[in-house]
This record gives structure tokens, C-alpha cells and sequence, in this order.
């Protein structure tokens, strides 16, 4: 398992090719990167993977970025966490960039039958990776109930902290019932980083949590009361994705640096990109300062960079400040009874959002139910690669539009 081991570009070539294919969300977004490095490549183990997305759950912001980091960081070390976060940032901030800076709204209706065909694609890759996750991490009755107890709790729960309470709730049951078990689940050694750079990240995190605001109020331009308020959205939000959202809103139509309606055409366009839903901040950056000529474009293309910046940057100092002290006491016996349940309940967190609001959501018919099965089929046997599959779910989507 080349930990450490694998050249940052083909680190950020990897993410790239990810980031222009990964359509369905972050709960897709996390099966397409098991299928890339644990069952593809086997870079890494379920376990470890599932250490690692059981830490971006736990943590706010963009849960599926940090796991994307956490992978590039555990392959190339800090260099290798920045690679990753562009690779896979990059295409769909450029478009929505692009959109932004146009002032324009996207007209969803013209591309429906594709970005439906995607979503199919996308129930297939959740199916194959909640199964996969599930063979692996609950190979017995214990595990398993507490995987059907998670994802009862999460269908039946509204609470916003069902899910921090589920896995805390999976780590219990697992210090409590799963100590007898811990012998049986190979895993690597821990990897030694250095924790002066996780303090300082930690530290930097809080310190520009505390700085920014005051910063804001000084600040005539107005400069920092933007990258304060995508900062603190980025920073104060639990599950990432969607949640975002009304942080957003308070940060950029409240204040009336950016109008409703140029807000909602936004996320519109935001649902029809892949990669990660946080690249709205760069529609956003963009729409704040849009105007003609080469200047305007100039300052609009800026201050879209600001943006992205800003809403990701707690996400990474998170993940680089925590990391490295996850990697020492997740391999401590009773810790790794603890992470048996957390894994557990982490396959339950994916059944449950598998069920809702992804299938629940995509109203299938029977066609569409035998496209799902298809993607699992090839992807299960390996036919055809994973780029390839959410290419033919476009394609077949727009011929399904047009009839």
C-alpha cells in the first residue's frame, strides 16, 4: 500500500479526472473515491477509509472535500492535500466561475435528461460502495445491527445532529461491545506527522474564526467582511453539502451584496457540475463584482478565487490540524472497538441517505431501476471504468429527454 508513496501528480490527475466526473452529491462523491483508491487501487484499506470519512463526519465542513484531502494528505503529505483539493475543485469552480462572471441564470430544463441520467449513475455508485463498505465493515451480527440501527435512526430523525449523535452513539456501542473483535481487523501502522504543523493548523483555524469579524469592521473595502462571512460558512457547517446553503444566503443576500434571484440561478447551476457544492462560492465570489470590461472580469475572476478560498480553508486546516493525531489514537485498542462501531454506523449513515434522499428523491420508474442495476452490475464486475459509466448516463439520459 504505497502510503506516502505516490507522485503528486498523478495524485492531482486522479482528483482531476474525478472532479470532472463525480455528478450525484457528497455521499456519491465518497463512493466514487472508495471505487478509485480502495477497491480500484487499494491504496488504502475499508478500514482506514472508513476511519477517515467517520473524521470528516465528525468535524464540520464539506465532508466529502476533506476526505478527498485526508486521501491526498495520507498519499502525499501536505503537498499531496492541496493537489488533491484543486484537482478535484478546479472544473466546476471554472464553470461556475464563468457563470458567475456572465451574471447569467442556467436554465436547468435544457440539460433535465442528463443531469437525471447522472443521478442514476449516481444511486449505481452509492449502491456499490454502501454494499461494498458493508461486506467489509459489518462482517458480523453485532456490526450489522448497529448499521440497521443507524440507519433506522437517521430515516426516522429531522434533529440537524442526528448524525454527530449516531456516530458518537456507534463509538459507544463499539467501546462497550466490540473489544473482543479488535484483534481480528488488520491495519496498517500509524503514519508520524509532525504535530507542531497540526497545532498551528488547529491554531490558525480558531485564530481567523476570532480575527476575521473584527478585521470586517475595520475594513472600508469590504474585502474581509466577504472572506469572513465564506469563512465562517465553511467553518460553522455540519454535513456540508446542502447545509450550506442558508449560510450562504445569510452571508451574500442578507446583507444585499447579491439579489435572490442571482442566488437561486446559482445553485441551479451548482446541481448541474460535478464535484463539490461548496464551488457555489466561486459563482458568488464572481456575481459579487461582475461587470463589463476587462477590469470588471478581472475583479470578478479575483475576488471568485477569494471566495473558494475562504469557504474551503477551515476545511483544510481541520483536516490537516486533526489528522495527524486521528492517525496516532485510531490504532489504540479500545479507539479501534470505538471506530468498529463508528464504521458501522457510518454504512448505516450512507443506507439511510441512499434511501433519502437519493432514491426516495429520484421518483424510478422501472426503466430507471434497471439503468441502476446496470451501473452496479459494471461496476461490480469492472466492464468499463467509472468515467465511462457516468459518460453513457449522460448520454443516454439526453436520448431519454428528447423521446
Amino acid at each position: 500500500m504505497p502510503i506516502g508513496g505516490v507522485g503528486l501528480w498523478q495524485i492531482f490527475l486522479i482528483f482531476l479526472r474525478l472532479g470532472l466526473t463525480s455528478f450525484g452529491g457528497p455521499v456519491a462523491h465518497i463512493g466514487y473515491f472508495r471505487e478509485e483508491f480502495v477497491a480500484r487501487r487499494k491504496w488504502l484499506s475499508d478500514a482506514r477509509y472508513a476511519d477517515l470519512v467517520a473524521l470528516c463526519q465528525f468535524v464540520p465542513g464539506p465532508a466529502s472535500s476533506q476526505v478527498g484531502m485526508g486521501i491526498g494528505m495520507a498519499l502525499g503529505g501536505l503537498r499531496g492535500s492541496l493537489v488533491a483539493w484543486l484537482g478535484f475543485t478546479m472544473p466546476s469552480a471554472i464553470v461556475l466561475a464563468a457563470l458567475g462572471m456572465a451574471f447569467v441564470g442556467f436554465d436547468l430544463g435544457t440539460v433535465e435528461g442528463i443531469i437525471r441520467g447522472l443521478k442514476l449513475v449516481a444511486v449505481g455508485v452509492v449502491l456499490h460502495a454502501l454494499l461494498g463498505m458493508a461486506r467489509s465493515l459489518c462482517p458480523d451480527v453485532p456490526r450489522a445491527i448497529l448499521a440497521v440501527l443507524a440507519a433506522a435512526i437517521m430515516i426516522a430523525s429531522e434533529a440537524v445532529m442526528a448524525q454527530f449523535g449516531v456516530i458518537l452513539g456507534g463509538m459507544l456501542a463499539g467501546f462497550l461491545l466490540l473489544r473482543d473483535k479488535v484483534g481480528a481487523d488488520a491495519d496498517p501502522g500509524p503514519v508520524r506527522r509532525s504535530a507542531k504543523g497540526a497545532v498551528a493548523a488547529l491554531c490558525a483555524f480558531f485564530v481567523l474564526l476570532v480575527l476575521l469579524p473584527i478585521l470586517a469592521k475595520l475594513d472600508p473595502t469590504g474585502l474581509f467582511a466577504v472572506i469572513d462571512g465564506f469563512y465562517r460558512s465553511g467553518a460553522l457547517v455540519f454535513g456540508g453539502g446542502h447545509v450550506v446553503l442558508p449560510l450562504l444566503q445569510n452571508a451574500v443576500v442578507t446583507p444585499g451584496w447579491v439579489d435572490a434571484e442571482t442566488f437561486l440561478a446559482g445553485y441551479g447551476a451548482t446541481q448541474a457540475v460535478p464535484g463539490p457544492i461548496f464551488t457555489f462560492a466561486a459563482y458568488l465570489g464572481a456575481a459579487l463584482h461582475t461587470g463589463s470590461g476587462g477590469t470588471g472580469l478581472w475583479v470578478s475572476a479575483i475576488t471568485s478565487l477569494v471566495t473558494l478560498i475562504a469557504i474551503f480553508l477551515p476545511a483544510w486546516l481541520l483536516v490537516v490540524g486533526l489528522l495527524p493525531f486521528w492517525d496516532r489514537v485510531r490504532h489504540i485498542p479500545s479507539m479501534r472497538a470505538g471506530l468498529m462501531g463508528v464504521n458501522a454506523a457510518v454504512v448505516g449513515l450512507l443506507a439511510a441517505v441512499l434511501y433519502d434522499p437519493i432514491w426516495t428523491g429520484a421518483n424510478l420508474d422501472i426503466f430507471d431501476i434497471g439503468c441502476v442495476v446496470l451501473v452496479f452490475a459494471i461496476l461490480q464486475w469492472r466492464i468499463v471504468p467509472v468515467w465511462a459509466v457516468v459518460g453513457a448516463g449522460a448520454v443516454v439520459g439526453y436520448l431519454t429527454g428528447l423521446l
